[in-house]
């Protein structure tokens, strides 16, 4: 019998909370966007959905601006490879902010790929423009707000 083809789709994408790498629960959205506001420690991406993949290895990466390492070198690429463990899987694939923002600036763009062909993509902007909003946003969060 013919297996049926492996879809994928992203069931959402922007700004996140509650990530925890030991849970096994998603993370929850907290506002669906492609640009994020330079802050640290907010948690952005995506959620993949894939279907009729089971057994079947995927391969995710971030390429971000940039970034620098401890010693001031360009870091590589972030990426890895999942094993998809069942017929109706979801995956977050995802980044946090850390200081300094500076190098962090820039086009971030997250993608998977499935037997070497781009699947599913999104490209998230991460900047400090908006500053006014952003900063009477942190004036009310540093409230509890």
């Amino acid at each position: 019998m013919k297996k049926s083809k492996a879809t994928f789709t992203i069931e959402n994408f922007g700004i996140y909370k509650g990530f925890s790498a030991n849970s096994k629960t998603l993370p929850k959205l907290a506002s669906c966007t492609q640009r994020v506001i330079a802050e640290v420690d907010v948690e952005f991406g995506l959620i993949l959905r894939a279907k009729q993949a089971k057994g079947e290895a995927i391969h995710w990466c971030i390429d971000h601006p940039n970034i620098c390492d401890k010693r001031g070198r360009p870091m590589a690429k972030f990426e890895g490879k999942e094993y998809i463990r069942n017929n109706d899987w979801q995956f977050y694939l995802g980044d946090t902010l850390w200081l300094p923002l500076e190098d962090k600036l820039g086009d971030w763009h997250m993608y998977f790929s499935f037997k070497g062909e781009v699947v599913v993509e999104k490209t998230f902007e991460v900047s400090l423009d908006d500053l006014e909003t952003h900063e009477q946003n942190m004036f009310w969060k540093r409230r509890g707000f």
